[in-house]
């Protein structure tokens, strides 16, 4: 079997996190290699998602490490056995690897934290509201490809009503509904459509104040940390201008879990119908399509 020359995002997420278990057990590669009966090189490329690791050796490997966490073993059996093959593989035109690495991580996701402050995020934006982003593109996309894009997004947002559909939580900053290249009756719309979706059980809803004491710019960058089925599992998207990153460094993934805990802690209280408090994400709502 020759080697893969881009490994997805699950692939090398195997490897790296084999490779964590392996390093912190103490077990050397060579000791690694002698106990499951392969070359270093072998093991090398596992450990870097260029090549498939069969259960069985899988198994015996974590076995050799110590490991004993049945969700964590159960977890990374599956992911090496996953065809990567999903709704997102009817998108190939799009040659946006990363794009396909996020849906899949979405779809394998058992929680999401979003923090956005220029707009809403990309699973709860509606269809108007998607497609006007995508009309304005920049550098503009020609129209059909346009639509693809649009028509990608709201695929992904139908996880969130999967059975059994992931916890989302999301912190928005107020920004993001000021921004004039989505129309007022937009912007109503998609405000509405929070209200609506945020009586479900599976979301969390919160508005970051523009007169909350943490900057808009904190952090620089919109991000989504995705929670695996294990806990060691949870890896950051990072939207960037150029080229977006996934962050699976556990420290830099604590990091970000609490930056995003003080981003939720400094706003609003979650959207519901029923608060109409000063400091209650539904007060300002009501507030902004009071003013659109």
């Amino acid at each position: 079997m020759g080697l893969r020359a881009n490994p997805s995002q699950r692939q090398k997420r195997l490897g790296q996190e084999l490779r964590r278990i392996r390093e912190e057990s103490g077990v050397s590669r060579e000791a690694a290699c002698r106990h499951a009966g392969m070359h270093k090189p072998h093991l090398s490329h596992i450990e870097a998602g260029r090549t498939a690791c069969s259960a069985t050796r899988l198994r015996a490997l974590l076995d050799l490490y110590g490991c004993t966490d049945t969700t964590l073993i159960e977890t990374l059996v599956d992911m090496s056995a996953a065809s990567g093959r999903g709704w997102w593989s009817e998108y190939r035109e799009l040659s946006k690897g990363r794009l396909w690495d996020l849906a899949e991580l979405e779809w394998s996701a058992t929680a999401h934290r979003s923090f956005q402050w220029m707009l809403v995020p990309g699973l709860l934006q509606t269809r108007d509201y998607v497609a006007a982003l995508f009309t304005h593109t920049e550098p503009a996309v020609p129209s059909e490809e346009g639509a693809r894009f649009a028509e990608f997004r709201l695929r992904r947002q139908e996880v969130l009503f999967a059975d059994p559909p992931p916890r989302y939580h999301a912190v928005i900053h107020e920004a993001a509904f000021h921004m004039h290249f989505v129309s007022r009756k937009i912007r109503r719309a998609q405000l509405e459509y929070l209200v609506e979706i945020s009586q479900l059980p599976q979301f969390t809803i919160q508005l970051l104040p523009f007169r909350s004491e943490m900057p808009p710019a904190t952090p620089g960058a919109p991000f989504t940390i995705l929670a695996g089925r294990a806990d060691s599992l949870c890896t950051v998207y990072v939207e960037q201008p150029v080229t977006s990153a996934f962050i699976s460094d556990p420290a830099h993934v604590e990091e970000f879990a609490a930056t995003f805990t003080r981003l939720s802690m400094a706003a609003f209280d979650p959207l519901d119908s029923t608060l109409l408090h000063a400091t209650s994400s539904y007060r300002l709502v009501q507030h902004l399509l009071y003013i659109l």
